[in-house]
């Protein structure tokens, strides 16, 4: 995960300093971290995620997008994993639907990291 969060701050052309600044660390703590001297916390996983619109499943595995597309992404997701499962197999008939009446309507398509991610969606496994 290590290499991924330096690739973020990379993408997004960011020195140390300046990351580690927004995300509530100092630079010599985020250095640790990239060259996985130190454990990155899930609360600064989070952090990433929340601050820079990182897709988390992406962060941890390797797997989708670096980016989310979306700024709701994140919160369907987190709704999502909060429902029992017949309650998600609900969610998921209602957004069919919707998906159904905008094709209807021609509004355009809104794409998100979370439908590349959905055939990994149970992967635990990290790639670096």
């Amino acid at each position: 995960m290590h290499n991924r969060l330096r690739a973020v701050r990379k993408a997004l052309r960011l020195n140390q300093k300046r990351f580690a600044e927004q995300i509530g660390l100092n630079q010599n703590s985020l250095s640790m971290i990239e060259k996985n001297h130190t454990p990155f916390t899930e609360k600064n996983v989070k952090l990433v995620c929340v601050t820079f619109n990182v897709n988390e499943q992406w962060l941890r595995t390797g797997f989708g997008e670096m980016f989310c597309s979306s700024p709701y992404e994140k919160r369907l997701r987190d709704i999502c994993m909060s429902l029992t499962p017949e309650n998600q197999e609900s969610l998921l008939l209602i957004a069919q639907e919707l998906l159904k009446i905008q094709s209807r309507t021609s509004a355009a398509p809104i794409e998100n990291c979370a439908e590349e991610n959905e055939n990994h969606a149970d992967e635990t496994g990290e790639r670096d």
